[in-house]
């Protein structure tokens, strides 16, 4: 099995979220004792959002192919980024590297495909559901994506204030169910869960619709990818 190598810390929370799912999934896959060979670089988030908030991802993709480098070089065979926004800058990763780079959307647009879903809703943070990078991505796989058109601002301040800090609220929990009905009403078939640690809040227990995972789904690509020929 290659050594899968993790730019985590965006947060820490999904990153620990991440760790559990690549060994889960390997335990599945190999049984017995086995778990996943990874290299963790888990970056200090503030200065990253503090980049986010600026508009500096030129500098931010910097630092994440600098951390993507350093994977490689100590051993790393693929890269995984825990992080669904920071895929913005996934350009520069790949490009930093000589391994392949497992993306996030890419699973994410595998399932929902394989189930015949056609019209999805995205959840994530207000970067994630507002620029194109993401939604671009799932639209090139032929897939119709839809954001919610009120609300985003309290969807992300739940994800920065509340879940990157481990707060799982209720009232938080009632307000992502909200939106997941509007987007419903508009006609989506499922929901992406667009942020890492959304999970924490939303399932399929409690979900109006659907749930797809990005977290999970990302576990087991790159593990599917490191058991690969």
């Amino acid at each position: 099995m290659k050594t899968i190598g993790l730019i985590g810390g965006m947060s820490w929370e999904s990153t620990a979220h991440y760790y559990g799912a690549l060994n889960r999934e390997t335990a599945r896959l190999r049984g017995g004792l086995h778990s996943a060979p990874i290299l963790l670089h888990s970056l200090d988030f503030a200065p990253i959002a503090q980049l986010q908030a600026a508009g500096e991802w030129g500098r931010a993709g910097e630092l994440l192919a600098q951390s993507a480098r350093a994977l490689e070089g100590a051993g790393a065979e693929l890269i995984g980024l825990a992080t669904n926004t920071m895929h913005h800058v996934a350009d520069a990763i790949t490009a930093a590297i000589t391994v392949p780079f497992v993306h996030i959307a890419d699973p994410t647009a595998d399932a929902l495909q394989a189930d015949g879903m056609e019209r999805v809703g995205l959840l994530g943070t207000r970067f994630t559901m507002e620029m194109p990078f993401y939604r671009e991505r799932l639209v090139a796989r032929g897939l119709e994506v839809l954001v919610p058109e009120v609300g985003r601002t309290n969807l992300h301040g739940i994800i920065y204030e509340e879940l990157c800090r481990g707060i799982v609220r209720e009232e938080s929990r009632r307000v992502y169910v909200s939106a997941i009905e509007l987007l419903a009403a508009r006609g989506a078939d499922a929901v992406i869960l667009g942020c890492t640690e959304i999970n924490m809040l939303i399932d399929d227990s409690t979900s109006p619709l659907p749930v797809y995972d990005t977290t999970e789904l990302h576990a087991k690509a790159l593990v599917a990818a490191a058991l690969a020929d």
